[in-house]
């Protein structure tokens, strides 16, 4: 009877495990549904602070300068429909701001802007940006990526860079049409534009010059610091989180790693920058990515590591250092413009 006892004791702990391990993975994969669902989410709109933001009147953050935004307006833009080299979505129709420079030519330099992830490009960083190279007589396009801003879409989600890239190059395809030549074609992302930026760059060997404002490194470790960032919650649930992405929107969200990316730039020009005190990503990323850049023959600049400077935050620390060196770095790479 002991036995007996014993083995259907044994019988009861053993499902009593598997019900609390049942349980337990129930609660991960609920936990990692409703971050995907809500972190996952493209907008289909922009940050409410930059919705009435205009390439002729925005408004900068505080406690920064908020005088920046006079000194940086540019002329009213010329509205722009253009398509992603997304086969997926050959119908969809993206949404973006051509600024041509004031004395454009046939030759003259131009750059994609590209924003942040749930942003589009009313978002100031993006417009003081294209602000500061306007005035150094550059041409600028800024985009809205699929599901975000004034674009059209497929499935109202992230994808981590994997389909947004072709999104940029799309852009890229416009500002060639243009009559632009391809050397002449710069690109500039913030944030998870950086990521498109570089993964854009890294797929297409016309691109010519990349500046990366709060780049990172691998996808899974940003997606991650920014779970971590928005929400306090460890990157346990990310695993979570990227299933789901692969079984509501068949997404893999980490198919590209920037890192991976910038070792194809072999012959062009990278340049770097990020704020120390960033608490999303880790200013080591930005130089981790330019040593990388570097070693596989890109021509790329010190990583300038803003002190002081949070998240993108390092044009509104330093607007002069800023301006200066974001308008040489493309005057190198590009040549002269004006």
């Amino acid at each position: 009877m002991a036995g007996r006892g014993g083995h259907r004791w044994r019988r009861w702990l053993a499902g009593l495990l598997i019900a609390l391990v049942a349980l337990g993975g129930a609660g991960y994969l609920g936990v990692s549904f409703m971050i995907y669902d809500s972190l996952g989410k493209a907008p289909r709109a922009c940050w409410e602070a930059d919705r009435a933001n205009t390439p002729q009147t925005f408004l900068i953050p505080k406690p920064y300068d908020a005088t920046l935004a006079a000194t940086y307006a540019m002329p009213a833009p010329q509205d722009v429909s253009f398509h992603s080299r997304d086969p997926q979505i050959p119908d969809a129709k993206l949404a973006a701001w051509w600024i041509p420079a004031a004395s454009a030519k046939a030759d003259t330099p131009a750059v994609i802007l590209v924003h942040g992830i749930q942003s589009c490009r009313r978002e100031t960083t993006v417009l003081l940006a294209a602000g500061m190279l306007h005035r150094a007589g550059f041409s600028v396009f800024l985009m809205d990526l699929r599901d975000h801003g004034d674009s059209q879409g497929d499935d109202g989600r992230f994808s981590g860079g994997t389909e947004e890239y072709l999104d940029v190059l799309g852009g890229w395809d416009w500002v060639r049409a243009q009559g632009v030549p391809s050397a002449k074609i710069g690109m500039a992302g913030f944030s998870f534009g950086s990521g498109n930026v570089m993964i854009a760059a890294g797929h297409e060997p016309q691109v010519a010059a990349a500046w990366v404002d709060s780049g990172y490194t691998v996808t899974q470790t940003a997606i991650g610091l920014f779970l971590k960032d928005q929400t306090g919650l460890p990157d346990l649930f990310v695993p979570g989180a990227l299933l789901w992405a692969n079984i509501i929107a068949h997404d893999n969200l980490i198919a590209f790693n920037p890192i991976t990316e910038v070792a194809k730039l072999s012959g062009r020009s990278i340049a770097f920058v990020h704020g120390q005190a960033d608490k999303v990503l880790p200013y080591t990323m930005g130089q981790e990515l330019r040593a990388t850049a570097v070693a596989a023959g890109a021509t790329s600049p010190e990583t300038w590591v803003v002190a002081g400077a949070g998240h993108t935050q390092a044009m509104y620390v330093d607007p002069a250092g800023y301006e200066q060196r974001l308008t040489a770095f493309f005057h190198q790479a590009l040549g002269q413009s004006g």
